[in-house]
């Protein structure tokens, strides 16, 4: 399958989307949806823009995203799990948006038969395009991505998720052990999608999302995947192939990775 034109029109897709995010930025009232959420306008009229875009170029894939027009659930228009699915985030980081934190970005990202094969995260304030399809590999713009070759040393950047607790709201052993007993450089940006950018360009050794949904890791995974990396759930079994039937937002932790970094950090996550 030739993914071009359809990275391309999701690359333009997340620009544009990046732009009514602007439009918002520095202007915007935090309001609440489930489980009190953060949400915002911006968060909805982007993803009206990408989701309407879509459908008319892609009448017969389905849409996943993060927000409906209500905020009383997600949007899951999703007749064929095993089909070609896009799975959106209209804005990842959305409190850094509310704050006036310019770490936040567009998250674009296509699942064929549950696997993720073209992933878009446009980091809108730097006006930095992130893009991969599959076969087609892993670019900033026009450079090419790898992720890091090497496991984690003294000078690594290891990104860790804001939020740490798990689903039993216990904290897990591992941060802790990071923070006092290595030498890593652990960031907390705010946005998964950008903290698994880092991976697939080489910046970070690993990431490591716990409570992020499916939108926080298709067009990541995609990145990271094209980039050389590895992508699996906190204790090493694969995330992908994905099962969408009746997805409505549960979590989907993953540690994203360099394969020698991956087999460092998941000692630690799957033990807890």
């Amino acid at each position: 399958m030739d993914l071009r034109h359809d990275l391309q029109f999701a690359v333009e897709l997340s620009r544009g989307a990046g732009r009514i995010i602007l439009d918002h930025y520095g202007n915007v009232d935090r309001l609440t949806k489930r489980h009190e959420e953060a949400v915002t306008i911006a968060d909805r009229d982007s993803q009206r823009h990408i989701v309407a875009a879509l459908r008319k170029q892609f009448p017969g894939d389905g849409i996943i995203g993060e927000e409906n027009e209500t905020g009383d659930a997600i949007t899951f228009d999703c007749r064929d799990p095993l089909g070609r699915n896009w799975v959106i985030d209209p804005i990842d980081g959305t409190n850094n948006f509310v704050a006036g934190l310019g770490n936040f970005a567009v998250a674009v990202g296509l699942l064929d038969a549950g696997r993720p094969v073209l992933g878009v995260v446009y980091d809108v304030t730097r006006d930095l395009m992130y893009a991969a399809a599959r076969g087609q590999g892993a670019w900033l713009g026009n450079k090419p991505l790898k992720v890091r070759a090497t496991p984690p040393g003294d000078s690594s950047l290891i990104m860790l998720t804001s939020s740490v607790a798990d689903e039993q709201n216990r904290l897990p052993a591992y941060p802790i052990k990071w923070f006092t007993q290595t030498n890593w450089k652990i960031r907390m940006l705010g946005t998964a999608a950008i903290e698994s950018a880092m991976v697939a360009a080489g910046v970070a050794h690993g990431a490591i999302t716990i409570n992020g949904k499916l939108w926080d890791a298709v067009a990541p995974a995609a990145l990271v995947l094209e980039a050389g990396g590895l992508v699996t759930d906190l204790s090493g079994k694969q995330v992908f192939p994905f099962d969408l039937r009746n997805y409505s937002g549960a979590r989907v932790p993953y540690l994203a990775a360099g394969p020698a970094s991956h087999a460092v950090l998941l000692k630690d996550t799957a033990g807890g």
